[in-house]
């Protein structure tokens, strides 16, 4: 069953963020845009978002563990981490933050259910369930916790100078500065909890025995 948990949640992110790439190249309706970025423009903002690059790492994890469950790396370590982490903040701020703003219909709010929804669900439920356990070491928490504060600095950097940013709660021109430093303060002490809490179980939750390749 640990495979076949894992298969899924690979095969649907990696859709989800597939299908997400083709709505961008069609000229689909994404967060916060005002008027139509060039395609080139478009890709780099799809690659910017942090919901794509938390997909994006749940797809590579599950793709190694239906493979082998049972599976042990450095890497793997670090991208189990930060993907399930990464996913679960995406799933929390998208549902009180970005849900409230987001006007879509068909294959756009499909893609935005699949992303912010199925696949955090997946994700979250089958760490819980199927582990592996005992995987969370000091270097994966601090990659898991150095992935988002670098993202953050370089979308605040990129966003001073260009004047986009991928989410309006990082747009100093929406609330001003001070509700920047607000919202960022509380979605990093969201992240350090959610990692956190992810070591915690890691330790307490029991280990499976993974069924054979």
């Amino acid at each position: 069953m640990d495979r076949r948990w894992h298969l899924v949640t690979a095969v649907v992110a990696s859709g989800a963020v597939l299908f997400q790439l083709v709505l961008v190249v069609q000229g689909g309706a994404v967060l916060d845009e005002t008027q139509e970025p060039s395609l080139p423009i478009a890709l780099y903002r799809f690659a910017a978002y942090f919901t794509i690059q938390s997909n994006v790492l749940v797809a590579v994890g599950a793709w190694r563990l239906a493979r082998d469950p049972a599976h042990d790396s450095v890497v793997l370590r670090w991208v189990r981490l930060a993907g399930v982490a990464g996913i679960t903040v995406t799933g929390i701020v998208h549902f009180v933050l970005l849900r409230p703003l987001l006007d879509l219909e068909g294959a756009d709010w499909a893609a935005d259910k699949l992303l912010h929804m199925v696949v955090p669900v997946l994700a979250v439920v089958g760490w819980a369930a199927y582990g592996p356990r005992r995987r969370i070491d000091r270097a994966a928490v601090a990659v898991a916790i150095g992935w988002p504060i670098l993202w953050l600095v370089v979308t605040l950097a990129v966003g001073a100078a260009s004047g986009w940013y991928p989410y309006p709660f990082l747009d100093p021109d929406e609330d001003g500065v001070p509700a920047v430093v607000v919202a960022c303060s509380g979605v990093t002490a969201l992240f350090l909890a959610v990692v956190g809490g992810l070591a915690a179980l890691d330790r307490r939750l029991p280990e499976r025995a993974h069924s054979a390749p």
